[in-house]
Protein backbone atom coordinates (compact mmCIF):
# COMPACT_ATOMS: atom_id res chain seq x y z
CA UNK A 1 0.00 0.00 0.00
CA UNK A 2 1.26 3.48 -0.90
CA UNK A 3 1.25 5.91 2.02
CA UNK A 4 -0.94 8.86 1.06
CA UNK A 5 0.92 11.50 3.07
CA UNK A 6 4.23 10.46 1.49
CA UNK A 7 2.73 10.84 -1.98
CA UNK A 8 1.17 14.18 -1.10
CA UNK A 9 4.37 15.61 0.39
CA UNK A 10 6.40 14.42 -2.61
CA UNK A 11 3.82 15.92 -4.98
CA UNK A 12 3.90 19.20 -3.06
CA UNK A 13 7.69 19.25 -3.38
CA UNK A 14 7.60 18.50 -7.11
CA UNK A 15 4.92 21.10 -7.79
CA UNK A 16 6.53 23.73 -5.59
CA UNK A 17 9.97 23.35 -7.13
CA UNK A 18 8.57 23.34 -10.67
CA UNK A 19 6.31 26.35 -10.14
CA UNK A 20 9.01 28.38 -8.43
CA UNK A 21 11.74 27.52 -10.94
CA UNK A 22 9.78 27.85 -14.17
CA UNK A 23 6.88 30.07 -13.16
CA UNK A 24 7.63 32.50 -10.35
CA UNK A 25 11.17 33.46 -11.36
CA UNK A 26 10.24 33.87 -15.03
CA UNK A 27 7.14 35.86 -14.07
CA UNK A 28 9.19 38.29 -11.97
CA UNK A 29 11.66 38.93 -14.77
CA UNK A 30 8.84 39.45 -17.29
CA UNK A 31 6.83 41.84 -15.15
CA UNK A 32 9.43 43.79 -13.16
CA UNK A 33 12.60 45.66 -14.05
CA UNK A 34 15.61 43.31 -13.91
CA UNK A 35 17.10 44.97 -10.82
CA UNK A 36 13.82 44.77 -8.88
CA UNK A 37 13.20 41.18 -9.98
CA UNK A 38 16.72 40.21 -8.93
CA UNK A 39 16.27 41.80 -5.51
CA UNK A 40 12.95 40.01 -5.02
CA UNK A 41 14.44 36.66 -5.99
CA UNK A 42 17.39 37.22 -3.67
CA UNK A 43 14.92 37.59 -0.80
CA UNK A 44 12.75 34.68 -1.92
CA UNK A 45 15.45 32.05 -2.53
CA UNK A 46 16.28 31.35 1.13
CA UNK A 47 12.59 30.59 1.69
CA UNK A 48 12.46 28.41 -1.43
CA UNK A 49 15.42 26.35 -0.27
CA UNK A 50 13.99 26.07 3.25
CA UNK A 51 10.76 24.77 1.68
CA UNK A 52 12.72 22.18 -0.35
CA UNK A 53 14.74 21.05 2.68
CA UNK A 54 11.73 20.75 4.98
CA UNK A 55 9.34 19.18 2.48
CA UNK A 56 11.84 16.63 1.19
CA UNK A 57 12.87 15.71 4.75
CA UNK A 58 9.24 15.17 5.72
CA UNK A 59 8.69 13.12 2.56
CA UNK A 60 11.76 11.00 3.37
CA UNK A 61 10.42 10.27 6.84
CA UNK A 62 6.99 9.40 5.46
CA UNK A 63 8.44 7.09 2.78
CA UNK A 64 10.79 5.30 5.16
CA UNK A 65 8.36 2.69 6.55
CA UNK A 66 7.19 1.59 3.10
CA UNK A 67 9.99 2.25 0.60
CA UNK A 68 13.63 2.74 1.55
CA UNK A 69 14.65 3.76 -2.00
CA UNK A 70 12.04 6.52 -2.18
CA UNK A 71 13.01 7.61 1.32
CA UNK A 72 16.67 7.77 0.27
CA UNK A 73 15.83 9.84 -2.83
CA UNK A 74 13.91 12.37 -0.74
CA UNK A 75 16.65 12.42 1.91
CA UNK A 76 19.23 13.06 -0.81
CA UNK A 77 17.21 16.04 -2.04
CA UNK A 78 17.07 17.45 1.49
CA UNK A 79 20.75 16.89 2.24
CA UNK A 80 22.03 18.28 -1.07
CA UNK A 81 19.87 21.39 -0.76
CA UNK A 82 21.54 22.45 2.49
CA UNK A 83 24.91 23.41 0.91
CA UNK A 84 23.10 25.08 -1.97
CA UNK A 85 21.24 27.29 0.50
CA UNK A 86 24.12 27.87 2.92
CA UNK A 87 27.14 28.05 0.60
CA UNK A 88 26.20 28.32 -3.06
CA UNK A 89 23.45 30.94 -2.72
CA UNK A 90 25.65 33.35 -0.70
CA UNK A 91 28.47 32.83 -3.23
CA UNK A 92 26.08 33.73 -6.06
CA UNK A 93 25.05 36.87 -4.19
CA UNK A 94 28.69 37.84 -3.55
CA UNK A 95 29.54 37.36 -7.22
CA UNK A 96 26.59 39.55 -8.20
CA UNK A 97 27.54 42.26 -5.71
CA UNK A 98 31.16 42.23 -6.89
CA UNK A 99 30.15 42.44 -10.56
CA UNK A 100 31.80 39.07 -11.30
CA UNK A 101 29.56 38.14 -14.22
CA UNK A 102 31.42 35.02 -15.33
CA UNK A 103 31.57 33.65 -11.76
CA UNK A 104 27.87 34.46 -11.31
CA UNK A 105 26.99 32.58 -14.53
CA UNK A 106 28.96 29.52 -13.47
CA UNK A 107 27.55 29.43 -9.94
CA UNK A 108 24.02 30.15 -11.13
CA UNK A 109 24.29 27.35 -13.70
CA UNK A 110 25.38 25.02 -10.91
CA UNK A 111 22.38 25.99 -8.77
CA UNK A 112 20.04 25.48 -11.74
CA UNK A 113 21.57 22.06 -12.43
CA UNK A 114 21.05 21.00 -8.81
CA UNK A 115 17.44 22.19 -8.82
CA UNK A 116 16.68 20.50 -12.14
CA UNK A 117 18.24 17.34 -10.70
CA UNK A 118 15.97 17.60 -7.67
CA UNK A 119 12.93 18.09 -9.89
CA UNK A 120 13.97 15.11 -12.02
CA UNK A 121 14.53 12.89 -8.97
CA UNK A 122 11.18 13.82 -7.50
CA UNK A 123 9.46 13.35 -10.85
CA UNK A 124 11.11 9.94 -11.23
CA UNK A 125 9.79 8.92 -7.81
CA UNK A 126 6.25 10.04 -8.65
CA UNK A 127 6.32 8.39 -12.06
CA UNK A 128 7.25 5.08 -10.43
CA UNK A 129 4.04 5.08 -8.40
CA UNK A 130 1.89 4.19 -11.41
Amino acid sequence: MIPSLAVLSTSLLFGGMTLYSFGFAAFLFKTLPAKTAGEALRRAFPWFYAFVIATSAVAALLWWPSDAVFAAVMAAVAVTTVPVRQILMPAINRATDAGQRQRFRWLHALSVAVTVGHIAATGWLLSNLA
